[in-house]
Order: C-alpha cells, then structure tokens, then sequence
C-alpha cells in the first residue's frame, strides 16, 4: 500500500508545514484532498472558478461569484505574501507543469491549487481556545475576507457603487432601486468616518465591531 498520504503528491515535511500554518491535522488535510479531487474533475492539479461555481450550495448562492471572486482573491494575495513557500512550483520537484504548485501562467489563469485551497478554508475554521493554532481563522482573517466579497475593484476600498452592486445580488428584486440606494448611502455614510466616500478596511471592521464574526465566518465541514 505504502504511504498513505501519497496521493496528495506531497511530502510529509510540506503537510506538517501545511498543518502548522493552518491548524488542520495531516488527517483533516487528506480529507480535504478527497474534496479538492472531487471539484478537480479533469485532475489539472488546481481549481478554476468553473470548478467552484459547480458546487450546488455556491451555484444557487445569490453571492457565490462573490465568494469566489474572495477565494481567489484571497489566494492570490497569500501567494503574493510568502512569496513561495509551500505551494510554490519547485522545478526539481515539480517540473515545468508546476504539479501542486502554482506557476506565472496559473496566476495568469487564475488557479487555485491545493496548498492555495487549505489556506482559504483555514479561514472558516471554528476558532479553538489556543489561540496560536488561529493564525488563519482569526477575526481579521475573517473580516478581510468578507470586505473582499465587496471590494469589487480590488483597490482596497468600498464604494457606494461597489455595495450597491453587492446589495442587489443579496435581496434581488425584493426591494426597489431608490430603496437599496438609500441603504447604500447611508451605510458609506455611517461608516465613513474620514469622510472620503468609500469605506476602508479598518471602518469595515468598526461597523462590525459587535459582530459575532467568528461565528458568523465558521463552517464544521470536517465534522
């Protein structure tokens, strides 16, 4: 039989290093495998954003394009802050075709690969009591990925426009035009507090200052 995690074509140093960055168990991580497999119906070795919109319970989400469009977003930018690391291509290992690793054309394509795919879901881990194993589900992990789902443009900044758009995806025809506008204004309005018209991270963050965010943002999918 040999090893049994081998069908995650990577080394046992990469998953330890996998498991400490995430908290997940090297158990937990081949169960997440099992599911990256499953969506990687052509066996690419990553996950498009087709891949993801397959998912029944994202499909029939009125905000899963957003949630993608965060999840991709999200792994990009962690990418782009180890700047390697595990995940990264390794030409010796990998070969040109990058294996699980992602290269400049994935990037290009925008892929998601399996190390890319752990450290998403780590985000929307039931936060535990020892606080060092919330490196990546913490409540600003959290947060970041939600302001992303809102974020449209990527420049780090919510515009009136930006959460008009969101706002209609959520309720619809459910509510009129000059309705979800007025909420619009006066959401950038409450939240602005350097009274730019746009709504920052950090004034993100104050509006959901009471916020059960931890919760809000956690999913037992390894249950």
């Amino acid at each position: 039989m040999g090893n049994s995690r081998s069908s995650l074509q990577l080394p046992e140093e990469d998953i330890a290093n996998i498991s400490k960055e995430t908290g997940f168990t090297a158990n937990q991580i081949e169960r997440l495998w099992s599911r990256f497999s499953s969506l990687d119906k052509q066996q690419k070795g990553h996950l498009t954003r087709e891949d993801f919109l397959r998912i029944p319970e994202l499909a029939i989400n009125p905000l899963g394009d957003r949630i993608v469009h965060a999840f991709f977003r999200d792994s990009r930018q962690q990418q782009q802050n180890m700047g390697g690391g595990v995940g990264s291509p390794d030409p010796e290992r990998n070969g040109s075709s990058g294996g699980n690793g992602s290269t400049a054309d994935d990037m290009e394509q925008e892929v998601v690969n399996f190390c890319d795919f752990v450290r998403v879901l780590a985000h929307f881990r039931p936060l535990k009591k020892n606080v060092e194993k919330n490196k990546l589900n913490g409540r600003e992990e959290k947060l970041r990925f939600a302001f992303r789902m809102y974020d449209l443009d990527g420049d780090d900044k919510i515009s009136k426009e930006e959460l008009l758009a969101v706002l209609t995806m959520m309720v619809g025809a459910n509510i009129s035009e000059d309705q979800l506008i007025s909420i619009a204004e006066r959401t950038i309005m409450e939240a602005d507090l350097d009274k730019d018209n746009l709504i920052s991270f950090d004034e993100f963050k104050n509006v959901l200052e009471r916020t059960d965010v931890e919760q809000k943002m956690s999913i037992r999918f390894l249950d």
